[in-house]
């Protein structure tokens, strides 16, 4: 029988929650759809968000390399934000996971019930 850790250093669970965050995955969507965008134009697509949690989320994608962040020596500043290459090459995966969850969310939501 093959065995699980619980191990802190798991890249898998590392990655996964951090993009399955409650707006991480959606700012993804919304740059892959969309392209390159600003601060502003991404908290539009994500009507709920707060300007706080953008920028948290923002911030922690862009540690991870899924996202960067292009400043441009404008007045007044402008700001852009863009799936990286590694960004891009995850949204097949993600696309799946949607896909799959819009398939199947409502029939695990009805055993839910049942349970």
């Amino acid at each position: 029988m093959q065995k699980f850790s619980d191990a802190g250093d798991c890249p898998v669970r590392h990655i996964l929650s951090r993009i399955s965050s409650k707006w991480a995955m959606l700012i993804l969507l919304a740059l892959d759809a969309n392209g390159a965008m600003r601060f502003g134009a991404i908290q539009k697509c994500l009507e709920d968000i707060s300007q706080r949690m953008l920028t948290v989320t923002l911030r922690s994608l862009e540690e991870d390399g899924l996202v960067s962040r292009r400043v441009f020596a404008e007045v007044p500043p402008r700001v852009e934000y863009a799936l990286t290459a590694r960004g891009t090459e995850l949204m097949p995966l993600v696309k799946n996971l949607v896909n799959w969850a819009i398939a199947n969310g409502p029939a695990i939501l009805k055993e839910r019930e049942r349970a």
